[in-house]
């Protein structure tokens, strides 16, 4: 076997004088991150608990796209270069028995690992995805190499058993581990109460909006996704295939609604000095079809819409933020009436991020569930499938769902990956 490998990296994220171009506007020297196909040293096994893995895909999502657009990514310390990738699908090449992997098995990998500082109670306890000082690394994103390459070395810790029967879908545990933690957490924080959720909201059909609507579904909630894509689209297509229902969003929030006149209405009643306060087009849609929000799942990152859903949110119900906001956007929101309807309806908002290696498990359990019910929807989540060779002209504006790279083709998968002797045990929750 050879000591070097093909990974796909970008380059240009820590040294300011490298990759530079002059600016002929302002007369600075930028930073501009570009993504190459190079040869690295391929990692080898320091310790009993290490596992060689030979990687089969690798999932692109909107963070990869940070990375490459908005030097997002952090590269290993002394490092110049970061290899993408934490959407990972491999197979055990190297293992020592003691790990519980053998050769043949298909994994995935957990992304964050620990900050390793003592103060850190969550980190200390096998929760990193609740990190307190910020000093975790992330493979692919932050401070650690990602999955991107021919071969990766993980500690079996980190490993988690992907069944024969979900060969082709593994790839999608790490984004569905992300909405099983939210759902998770939004299942202990409704003990407060009675609930009995009916309507489930998701914003945004992205790949991570696509897989929390089929998750809503798959918990038997009615279930409607905003987005700005058009009704015509592949995403939208496969909203209702799952029995959901979609709707195209106007770009308008409710800044932008308080500007050009849109009032709540109310029947024939007389308005109150309440009701004819500006309210978003989501709001509007949600009342206007006698919709009460139970869940809300904000899933575009698009700040404005977050306010926006803080005020469309039914009472009791839960809004999570799962769509991180890059950039420093400034907008005016109606701050009275969003703390008034938090506090006398009982409201809930909360972030969420990473996940746990029981969300993992989980989410495959899930994955197996979504396929169950709604055969070959998740196979239309795929749409663009590369080879390492074309992801440095990769143009993610392009990529019409979701985009997976080949690091090997799928018709050699099974050659590869060992049949499961019966089902892999998971510990989970649902």
């Amino acid at each position: 076997m050879s000591d070097r490998m093909k990974a796909v990296r970008v380059t240009g994220l820590t040294d300011p004088l490298d990759h530079r171009e002059d600016d002929a506007a302002s007369g600075a020297l930028r930073l501009k991150p570009m993504l190459e196909l190079a040869e690295v040293p391929r990692p080898k096994r320091v310790s009993k608990t290490d596992v060689l893995v030979r990687v089969l895909c690798v999932g692109m999502d909107g963070t990869d796209r940070e990375i490459v657009s908005e030097q997002y990514g952090v590269p290993p310390l002394g490092e110049h270069s970061l290899i993408l990738g934490h959407e990972s699908l491999g197979v055990v090449m190297e293992a020592d028995a003691a790990t519980g992997l053998k050769p043949g098995d298909a994994v995935t990998a957990l992304v964050r690992r620990p900050c390793g500082q003592p103060d850190c109670v969550n980190c200390r306890n096998g929760k990193p995805d609740f990190c307190e000082t910020g000093a975790y690394v992330e493979r692919g994103i932050k401070g650690m190499h990602g999955f991107l390459s021919e071969y990766y070395v993980e500690d079996a810790r980190y490993l988690v058993k992907v069944s024969s029967s979900m060969l082709t879908l593994g790839v999608l545990a790490e984004p569905q581990s992300i909405v099983e933690k939210v759902w998770d957490e939004v299942q202990r924080i409704q003990q407060r109460l009675i609930w009995q959720p009916k309507t489930a909201v998701v914003l945004g059909s992205g790949p991570l909006g696509l897989l929390a609507a089929l998750t809503c579904r798959t918990l038997g909630l009615d279930t409607y996704v905003w987005s700005k894509s058009p009704a015509d689209s592949a995403a939208a297509d496969i909203v209702r295939a799952c029995g959901a229902h979609y709707k195209q969003a106007s770009g308008a929030s409710s800044t932008e609604a308080a500007m050009f006149g849109h009032r709540a209405t109310v029947g024939d009643e007389r308005q109150s000095e309440e009701s004819e306060k500006p309210i978003s087009p989501l709001d509007a849609f949600l009342k206007g079809h006698g919709k009460r929000a139970d869940l809300i799942l904000e899933c575009t990152g698009y700040s404005p819409l977050a306010f926006d859903a803080m005020t469309a949110l039914g009472p009791n119900g839960v809004l999570a933020l799962l769509g991180v906001t890059p950039g420093n956007r400034r907008e005016k929101v109606s701050v009275d009436r969003i703390n008034h309807e938090l506090v006398l309806e009982n409201k809930c908002v909360l972030g969420s991020v990473n996940a746990s290696r029981k969300d993992f498990e989980t989410g495959l359990y899930r994955l197996g569930r979504m396929e169950s019910l709604f055969p070959g929807v998740l196979d239309r989540l795929l749409t663009d499938r590369l080879t390492m060779e074309q992801v440095a002209q990769l143009d993610f504006s392009g990529i019409g769902v979701k985009a997976v790279v080949d690091v090997i083709p799928q018709s050699e998968w099974t050659r590869l990956a060992a049949a499961s002797e019966g089902e892999v045990a998971y510990s989970f929750s649902v």
